[in-house]
């Protein structure tokens, strides 16, 4: 009988494959994403090699000697203090002790401060308590601290926000009005962005964050790349680090553009290069995890999508690897066994600068 060995679904369930039934599944990850990206297929060795880090032999796994990479953090001290639901465990603490917790016990590379709602939007009231929480964390920290948050265009959208939402607007066949709001709402994000990090960045902040791009689609997108375009044009040395929030940019709008570019469709390995375009330090490109289907399945695909990105992009790359992406499944404590494998794999396979 063939040894089984323990993997996971894509929601976290806990299944047993034989290095077959794990062969098969990667090959059939893998030619997903060169059907949807266009992009080139794993070889053999490749794919022997994601099967042979899914059957090592215990819990957890790490990277070779030689090849360790630095980590960068998004949301910060909210995994200490945030609730439950939100990936946090509840522990009271401070902004401040947290971050200085992660630097000094748990050996965190890079830093955020970041609001507890996470999103630019909310920073605009409170934005001078920010910048001397900034200047404050700045006095007691060492590691590279940065602002961060969400573009999260949806909060300009009612019952949030000043604009109709488009999701009603296009149901009723309002598409005029439906793109006007789309494109009213990506210029108040630019402008919010912009004058945050102006702030910020005059109070300390080694550079910003702009987590989970896109995420109200390539409106979302446009109005994040054009602040990052206007934040390089206003401070040349600027650290500026973008993190999508999808694969594929999702066209709520369709027609909108950067650089000359159609934003709607575009995969990891072109989103990298309007990144470059507009300015950015680091790319932090995503593969979305399909909770229906085997960790060697998603695995597989992340590695294909993110191998070509790496392939083409002139600036570092730290790939979003936690829960739901990277071939990590979406659970809200996600396993360390899958954790470590799916980062293991994407470090030593794609050629990454960073976690």
């Amino acid at each position: 009988m063939a040894t089984e060995y323990v993997l996971r679904m894509g929601d976290g369930k806990r299944v047993f494959m034989t290095k077959d039934k794990i062969k098969e599944e990667a090959i059939a990850g893998a030619a997903n994403a060169v059907d949807y990206g266009l992009v080139p297929d794993l070889s053999g060795d490749e794919i022997d090699k994601i099967i042979e880090i899914c059957t090592m032999p215990g819990k957890s796994v790490a990277v070779e000697f030689g090849m360790e990479v630095p980590v960068t953090h998004d949301i910060s001290t909210i995994r200490l203090d945030g609730d439950q639901g939100n990936s946090g465990v509840g522990i009271p603490s401070s902004r401040l002790v947290g971050m200085m917790m992660h630097e000094r016990a748990f050996g965190a590379d890079t830093m955020e401060l970041g609001h507890i709602d996470y999103s630019y939007k909310p920073v605009k009231p409170i934005v001078s308590n920010e910048c001397q929480a900034m200047e404050v964390a700045q006095q007691n920290m060492i590691v590279p601290l940065f602002y961060g948050a969400m573009p999260n265009m949806g909060l300009y959208y009612t019952p949030d926000g000043p604009f109709e939402n488009p999701g009603d607007l296009l149901k009723a066949f309002k598409l005029d009005e439906a793109f006007a709001s789309m494109e009213h709402s990506a210029e108040h994000l630019t402008r919010d962005i912009v004058w945050i990090m102006q702030k910020l960045y005059a109070s300390g902040a080694d550079g910003v964050n702009l987590d989970t791009t896109g995420a109200a689609g390539d409106a979302d997108a446009y109005g994040t790349l054009t602040a990052v375009k206007a934040l390089r044009e206003e401070f040349p040395d600027m650290y500026i680090e973008v993190g999508m929030a999808g694969e594929s940019i999702i066209g709520m709008h369709g027609m909108l553009e950067f650089e000359g570019s159609i934003l709607a469709g575009l995969w990891p390995h072109q989103q990298v290069a309007l990144a470059e375009k507009a300015g950015a330090s680091i790319f932090g490109p995503v593969v979305n995890t399909n909770t229906s289907r085997s960790f060697p399945w998603n695995l597989a695909r992340a590695i294909t999508f993110i191998k070509e990105c790496s392939k083409v992009s002139k600036i570092p790359l730290h790939v979003d690897m936690g829960m739901g992406v990277g071939g990590i499944p979406m659970l809200e404590t996600p396993p360390i066994d899958a954790v470590t494998r799916a980062s293991k794999a994407m470090v030593e396979m794609t050629n990454v600068d960073g976690l």
